[in-house]
């Protein structure tokens, strides 16, 4: 199962209970960037992960090569410069090519 299935079905099962109780609730998601890598190269899309605590996200494609799906991620060239951290990455080879995700600090 995808991860963003089970946070459908999570979330659901929370929104069913809670319906008439009218209470206030967080769900916090963690997904890594190789799981959303390998997402958006199974789906063949650049998507952003939803939940992300505040970190910025990149997302690149290359039909030649994982470093170029790297190098073409948003925020890269800003962590090259020393703007950004990188703190996760995550590449995956679909059909059509290379899929990378980056999250930076």
């Amino acid at each position: 199962m995808s991860a963003r299935f089970m946070v459908a079905m999570t979330l659901a099962l929370l929104l069913g209970g809670l319906a008439q109780a009218d209470q206030t609730f967080t769900v916090t998601t963690t997904i890594t960037a190789q799981q959303q890598a390998d997402e958006n190269a199974r789906t063949g899309r650049m998507a952003h992960c939803r939940f992300l605590n505040g970190k910025r996200e990149g997302v690149g494609y290359s039909s030649s090569s994982a470093q170029q799906a790297i190098e073409s991620s948003c925020f890269w060239r800003d962590a090259q410069r020393g703007r950004y951290r990188i703190v996760e990455q995550g590449v995956a080879r679909g059909p059509r090519g290379w899929f990378a995700v980056i999250r930076y600090e």
